[in-house]
């Protein structure tokens, strides 16, 4: 028997300081969030993050919890609800941090007579700290508690048409009605060094502003070449003026270099530098909104605009469980049960 399940990031189980540490714990810990010698990670971890960073966030994710819970949660079970009355075997959902967890995903399944299973990461573009660690631990329990379970996961779809047409549709539809002076596509960043790690060629990536556009088969886990090229696609679907659209990346940590230019900046050059005073935002990494999108950009980055000079702050939507994206993932789910 067939079923799905659908991986997205995860959430605290609650606003309280304790739940979003065990959060932090848990994803800043990943190998592939942070790369660096477990030693040091966890030096970094839990020895400075878990210290001072809990309380501070646990204040973030209050400003944007619903009634229901954790919107990112919320938003992705009507998803997976929506998906599965389009859809004739199981669909189950699982977060790659936190509750309910990818084992628990993959146990349901299990015991409802799944033997072969489609993975879904909600991800758009690849990359190590989202698409690969979602499938690099599902194999790890597959091979660990269902040896005889098939796993096959979704690569990125970042490039795949109809997935383009219903972000684009998603945008247009919200901005239909809106006055705006510029688009601007923020995706959440990474260090620069996981661009190169997940260089297949081992010397195309050089981050130098033209390897992206170079063709190369190291393009397929690039997740820099995937933003640019997701901005490019709604570009042309939508026919858009190039000259007042632009791509950024947020939510950087720590000291290294991560992916540039940094939206947090790149807002206030838009109002001060530029002179734009109606900016619309889409955050295309994100296919549920979730803090990054609910307070880091409609909030902080609208704070940051209006107080640099601008005049009106639109952030559009994830597409969330909009139905044409609810239609793609049922086509998909079709195609994998023929």
């Amino acid at each position: 028997m067939k079923g799905v399940l659908l991986v997205n990031l995860g959430s605290p189980d609650s606003t309280q300081p304790k739940d979003v540490k065990k959060y932090l714990g848990e994803f800043l810990m990943d190998e592939r969030v942070i790369d660096l010698p477990l030693w040091l990670r966890t030096f970094i971890v839990k020895g400075i993050i878990l210290n001072t960073r809990p309380k501070k966030s646990a204040a973030a994710y209050q400003k944007i919890w619903w009634k229901e819970g954790s919107p990112l949660i919320v938003l992705s079970e009507r998803l997976q609800a929506k998906v599965q009355e389009q859809s004739e075997i199981p669909v189950g959902l699982a977060m790659r941090y936190g509750s309910p967890s990818i084992q628990q995903g993959l146990t349901d399944l299990y015991e409802r007579g799944v033997r072969e299973v489609l993975l879904v990461p909600l991800y758009p573009q690849f990359a190590m700290a989202t698409t690969e660690t979602i499938v690099v631990l599902a194999e790890e329990l597959r091979k660990k508690h269902f040896p005889d379970m098939k796993i096959t996961d979704v690569p990125a779809f970042y490039n795949q048409p109809e997935y383009i047409s219903a972000l684009s549709n998603s945008i247009q539809d919200y901005l239909s009605d809106k006055d705006y002076d510029h688009l601007l596509f923020s995706y959440h960043g990474v260090p620069e060094r996981h661009i190169r790690k997940s260089d297949i060629t081992k010397s195309h990536c050089k981050i130098d502003g033209s390897c992206c556009n170079t063709p190369s088969k190291a393009h397929e886990f690039c997740y820099r070449h995937q933003c640019y090229q997701t901005t490019k696609n709604v570009i042309e679907k939508l026919g858009l003026d190039k000259d007042k659209v632009s791509t950024s990346f947020q939510s950087r940590l720590g000291v290294d270099p991560w992916l540039q230019p940094y939206t947090d900046r790149t807002i206030v050059n838009k109002a001060e530098k530029e002179g734009i005073k109606k900016l619309a935002i889409v955050t295309p990494a994100f296919v549920s909104d979730c803090l990054e999108t609910l307070e880091e950009i409609a909030m902080e980055g609208k704070h940051e605009f209006l107080e640099a000079g601008g005049e009106e702050f639109h952030t559009v939507p994830c597409i969330n469980d909009n139905d044409e994206w609810v239609g793609v993932i049922a086509k998909w789910i079709r195609e994998f049960n023929n």
